[in-house]
């Protein structure tokens, strides 16, 4: 028998997500060394892998045999499910094995991907036939359940279930159906074999073998097994796994399978005509694209060409009044429009451009923001006339080669940015328009990268997830993203040294690394919408996207790449947030003033001056793409005054530019601090815009175009070839260009240095059009800052409503803008934070103060069911005061949480104040409030006619008021409500001591050679690791700044009972210069709490006695008292500060110092003490210079 006349037919990939770690490269590339033919793929219920394993085979030489390892259902009544290998004979097998695991997926609410046994033996109204032909069934293989059932079962059991399954199965298949025997060292397979091969002889049934390969090597046992339980749960300790797998189910060469079968060569013989019946083959690169049905008998092109011309007179001819009197500007216009639509219908895109264009403007026709572009299809004047992108690309050079190449046969792709609330309407009308059953979204894959892998891997070793997150944190980040195991290796030494002298460590690294960057999980990809010219299901499975239901989980079961390859068309249906904040500010702005009737599309002129203003003075949170430090830090070096400027920044702030000077270089060319150089004065209309530095992709394109006569085509094809680096490419490119511009007149010098140029920029040069259509909304989100600056600012928080960090940072940008923000009302206040237009006016000018009224759904722990049904019920009539809103809300909606949520927010403010309470007295007496509530609520139906006012009058009489509520508690409420503190900062509650004691601020710190005390609020301390081990990072504000301290491992610990949010905490500070970021870098050296600067510092403090505090105009009772409240916590400390009364009673001011025995230790808990038995301001103190 010829030893190649074997195929692997069962074959677990990394795809099959839960039980496996080979990688499609590697079993090709070693069945491809073993002379091996063909190689079978049968993930678990996907086709995942199927285009990957398919090209992937066909590099290496090999056949691919592509099958799926299935559960089947529902056989009998009375029987479990079984599973079983399917195989494509065809393509029509393939097409009904689609449909047959999509049917699985999609129907089946168990979510295990089982098939029904009845859809087999189903007519196919397809294709004709049953839904079984074109596939071959692979029955009988050992699996977990199976094997255990062969080990415990006795052999007539065994022996019944076998020819009951196929006498179930044989029908179906008839000749197409194979029984499978395996030799993979589960227990009792050598008696199962017997009897399955005898039982198949009975009923002239071929056997075929097969090897269940779950890993590529016999070592890889234990990483597979971390695997399996990495995705169940498990620890490597369990006992389940080992009657499940076994150490022989690696990839096995053609002579082990010799060895193994040598009885019984048939088997192995058999599987060898399998893979000669399937011939699946795959038709790619081809595009499949739906047909757009227009309403119009002319052809689609022709309909391209109307479409094209109508929105040319309406948004170009008639805006830019391009009439006769501009007849050269026309042509321009025009001519492109024409070239344009020409190239469009020569490479068959017409339909393509027509979708588009028809749902982004059924989009903007029903109130779902649509961005002005993305990407390089801004560049397209169709797409401009037919309302795809709303950016003129002619005034700013945008090149439609970049987009569309004639030269270069590509599927357009066009990405459109939807307001990510109302992203799935425009979905939805898609689905509707094309049926649901030719529209889905694309499968994405999660894997295990460096970090995680490592706490996967410690975790099924049982080590302490302390230690193993630590280990993790060792991994450096780059740009966002974890490195790998290796590249950290070479970047982070510790990484090595306690791999080297930690057995811990090795052990987890080396489970990890084989684990490195398996797939893990499958998603959905965020933006990526499939319509197909049919069903879907008839050219990919189709599978439910974990977390979902209805039909918006259907995916498809290929990701980007491969539904590209197999020619499918992908729609990008991006969710752009600030398209929602711009919707709601227009809309707000209207509300206030519905006269201007204002439209984004009317800020396209980009010349507003005080727009310009804001962006120099870096004024830009909230501001589109500008909003982070170091885009604020240089805007104020560049002083931007035109739009060119705006684009060129977006496509400069990024790693490679500013890592390569070239964002300094352009500054300072701008600001005439250094020479331009256009290289040649055919150059500068190309370069004036970015000042001689080649900033975008189009210019190296069009660099190519006047120097060497390039046509765009080619330019956009040696922009990609420099783009790549292909050596041998680009020498000819060179050969090309310089020819070229010998040809035009131009030095061999010159076009050696453009080239050069040209060359390095490609590195780092972007695409223009995307960079101007986002400067589009950068622009009109910078204009309605200044212009409707309480509108934007109440539209951004309610886009942001459900991140308690963003709504603290813009309520701080909204107050630095002169907006006064109000405390949220359950009688005033909508969900949604409101601009308003109070009745008050500035001091010494008629204007009145414009004013943001909180949104009641940015409160914790109060639902949107909850705040809705408030505000039915106050439509009516307000609340009058806080017993009556008890009253009149459903408790079951607006629940005791909710309830302590809205007053401690201070919600319920302007009803307690009636009742002259404050809010921690509602919040200790609200279940009395709420019990008396229910109480009304259940007489209702009773004629008490008092039964309400007693109620009432119950809750005062019944009711203890507590006069002191410090201020820290009631900030602290507020931010355990809202996020922050609203009313004002806590730092505010010492700044006034602070004064007299600390002279740094945080707003400008500056390096220094000695170390000074700084002081604030700790906001937050995150802990990461560095070289030299754990680090943290503390962030405090006072009241006018923030700024991030360093702080090492062993002053934490010491501390570590300090450092907490929300306390105050002054701090001894190293101040260096930062090179990485040209800042300040702090790092901690020494510490002290409140209490701790009042015992070194404190010389005295002051107690303020009111007459309106004497009881009974008897002072010395008050003092008794006082002297009472002193003693008692005054015992031990060595820490005492001298005391002294201010009386003031009436017209009388006397100061009086103490004696030594009136001494105290100045604590937290002693000075509210005192605040509360004086009043809040009663204690003042008194520092040592």
């Amino acid at each position: 028998m010829n030893k190649s006349n074997f195929i692997h037919l069962r074959l677990h990939t990394e795809f099959s997500i839960v039980d496996s770690t080979i990688k499609i490269s590697d079993i090709m590339a070693r069945a491809a060394d073993d002379g091996q033919v063909a190689m079978g793929l049968t993930d678990f219920g996907n086709t995942f892998a199927y285009l990957k394993f398919y090209k992937s085979a066909r590099s290496h030489g090999l056949k691919p045999i592509l099958g799926v390892d299935i559960g089947v259902q529902n056989l009998t009544k009375q029987s479990a499910p079984c599973r079983l290998l399917l195989f494509c004979m065809n393509n029509s097998g393939y097409r009904r094995l689609c449909r047959l695991i999509s049917m699985a997926w999609l129907s089946n609410s168990s979510r295990q991907g089982y098939m029904d046994f009845e859809w087999l033996k189903e007519k196919d109204q397809i294709l004709g036939g049953k839904m079984s032909d074109d596939l071959i069934c692979l029955i009988g293989g050992l699996s977990g359940e199976i094997s255990e059932k062969g080990v415990n079962a006795s052999a007539s059991v065994v022996k019944n279930e076998v020819v009951g399954k196929i006498k179930t199965f044989l029908p179906v298949f008839e000749d197409r159906l194979y029984l499978e025997i395996q030799k993979a060292g589960f227990m009792g397979e050598d008696q199962y074999n017997e009897l399955l091969i005898s039982t198949a002889a009975k009923f002239a049934t071929p056997v075929v073998a097969t090897h269940p390969v779950q890993f590529l090597d016999k070592q890889d046992f234990i990483s597979h097994q971390a695997r399996v339980c990495i995705a169940e749960g498990e620890t490597l300790s369990g006992a389940v796994r080992g009657k499940i797998f076994t150490e022989d189910q690696y990839f096995c060469k053609l002579e082990e399978m010799f060895k193994k079968f040598s009885d019984f060569p048939e088997a192995l013989e058999n599987s060898y005509e399998i893979g000669k019946r399937c011939n699946l083959e795959f038709e790619l690169n081809k595009v499949k694209l739906p047909e757009f049905k227009a309403d119009s008998e002319i052809s689609l092109d022709s309909y391209l060409m109307q479409k094209a011309k109508e929105g040319y007179a309406r948004k170009i001819e008639k805006f830019y009044d391009l009439g006769k009197s501009d007849s050269k500007q026309q042509k321009l216009y025009l001519d492109r429009l024409s070239s344009e639509c020409e190239v469009i219908t020569t490479m068959g895109f017409s339909s393509y451009f027509l979708i588009v264009a028809d749902f982004v403007n059924w989009a903007k026709a029903n109130n779902v923001p649509v961005g002005p572009g993305r990407g390089s299809g801004a560049g397209s004047l169709v797409a401009y006339c037919l309302g795809i992108t709303d950016i003129n690309p002619i005034p700013f050079s945008l090149l439609f080669e970049r987009f569309l190449n004639p030269e270069r046969i590509s599927m357009p792709d066009f990405d459109i940015d939807f307001c990510q609330d109302k992203r799935h309407l425009v979905i939805e009308y898609v689905r509707d328009k094309y049926g649901s059953q030719s529209v889905s979204q694309i499968v994405t894959f999660g894997t295990m990268a460096s970090r995680a892998v490592i706490r996967d891997a410690g975790r099924v070793l049982e080590m302490p997830y302390s230690f193993c997150d630590q280990l993790s944190k060792l991994i450096p980040v780059v740009q966002n993203k974890p490195l790998s195991l290796k590249e950290a290796r070479k970047k982070e030494p510790l990484i090595v040294r306690r791999e080297r002298d930690e057995e811990e460590v090795s052990t987890v690294l080396e489970l990890a690394k084989p684990l490195e960057d398996l797939v893990r999980n499958v998603g959905m990809h965020a933006g990526g919408v499939l319509i197909a010219p049919g069903a879907l299901n008839d050219f990919c499975a189709l599978y439910k996207a974990p977390g979902t239901d209805g039909k918006e989980g259907v995916i498809s079961m290929f990701d980007k790449d491969d539904v590209e390859k197999l020619g499918l068309v992908k729609f990008d249906f991006l969710g752009l947030r600030n398209l929602t904040s711009l919707a709601l500010t227009v809309n707000q702005v209207n509300r206030l003033h519905p006269e201007l009737d204002l439209k984004l599309e009317s800020l396209n002129s980009f010349d507003d001056v005080e727009t310009y203003d804001l962006l120099k003075q870096a004024n830009t949170i909230a501001v589109f793409q500008l909003e982070s430090d170091g885009m604020r830090r240089y805007l104020s070096k560049l002083q931007p005054d035109n739009f060119e400027d705006i684009i060129a920044m977006l496509a400069l702030y990024r790693p490679g530019p500013l890592n390569s000077g070239m964002v300094d270089d352009f500054i300072k060319r701008k600001q005439g601090l250094q020479k331009i150089d256009y290289f040649h004065p055919d150059l500068k209309d190309c370069l004036s815009a970015t000042y001689g530095v080649i900033v975008y992709q189009e210019q190296v394109m069009q660099i190519a175009q006047i120097i060497a006569g390039y046509s765009l085509g080619s330019a956009d094809i040696l922009r990609r070839a420099m783009g790549k680096k292909k050596l041998d490419e680009m020498a000819q490119q060179r050969e090309v260009f310089l020819n070229g511009a010998k040809a035009n007149g131009y030095t061999e010098s010159l076009g050696n240095r453009l080239f050069d140029l040209m060359e390095k920029f490609a590195e780092y040069g972007f695409n223009k059009s995307h960079t101007a259509a986002y400067a589009v909304i950068t622009y009109q989100t910078a204009w309605l800052k200044v212009h409707h600056t309480a509108a934007f600012f109440a539209a951004t928080l309610t886009s942001e409503i459900n991140d308690t960090d963003r709504i603290c940072l813009l309520v701080k940008d909204a107050e630095s803008n002169g907006i006064s923000l109000l405390t949220p009302d359950v009688n005033e206040s909508a969900y949604n934070f409101e601009a308003i237009i109070s009745d008050d006016k500035f001091e010494n000018s008629n204007s009145n103060i414009k004013c943001i009224r909180y949104g009641l759904g940015a409160i914790k722990g109060v639902g949107e069911a909850a705040i809705s049904h408030l505000i039915e019920i106050r439509k009516n009539k307000k609340f009058e005061d806080f017993f009556d809103f008890c009253c009149r809300v459903d408790h079951k909606l607006i629940n005791k949480k909710a309830f302590e949520s809205l007053v401690a927010s201070g919600a319920a403010d302007s009803l307690i104040k009636n009742d002259k309470l404050n809010r921690k007295e509602v919040l200790e007496g609200l279940d009395q409030f709420l019990m008396l509530a229910n109480q009304i609520l259940a007489e209702k139906n009773q004629s008490s006619l008092f039964s309400d006012e007693l109620s009432r009058e119950s809750v005062k009489v019944g009711f203890v008021k507590k006069n002191y509520f410090p201020e820290r508690e009631k900030l602290l409420l507020e931010k355990a409500a809202l996020g922050f503190c609203f009313s004002k900062h806590l730092f505010s509650l010492i700044a006034e001591e602070a004064k007299r004691y600390m002279k740094n601020s945080l707003r400008n710190l500056r390096p220094s050679d000695e170390p000074y005390w700084v002081h604030g609020i700790v906001m937050s301390v995150r802990k990461q690791m560095s070289r030299k081990g754990p680090i943290h990072i503390m962030r405090i504000e006072d009241n006018v700044a923030s700024v991030d301290i360093t702080v090492f491992n062993d002053l934490q610990e010491k501390f570590k009972s300090e450092i907490h949010e929300d306390h105050y905490l002054a701090t001894l500070i190293k101040a260096e210069f930062d090179e990485y970021s040209g800042g300040t870098r702090l790092v901690a050296q020494d510490f002290l709490s409140l209490s701790g600067v009042r015992m070194k510092y404190l010389k005295e403090l002051e107690l303020e006695i009111c007459d309106d505090m004497i009881e009974a105009e008897n002072v010395k009772n008050t003092i008794q008292k006082l002297r009472r409240l002193l003693s008692s916590k005054n015992q031990n400390s060595k820490y005492l500060i001298p005391v002294c009364f201010k009386l003031n009673l009436g017209s009388l001011t006397c100061r009086a110092k103490l004696s030594k025995s009136w001494r105290i230790e100045a604590t937290d808990c002693l000075i509210d003490d005192i605040r509360s038995f004086l009043g809040e301001n009663s204690v003042k103190f008194f520092y040592r210079d």
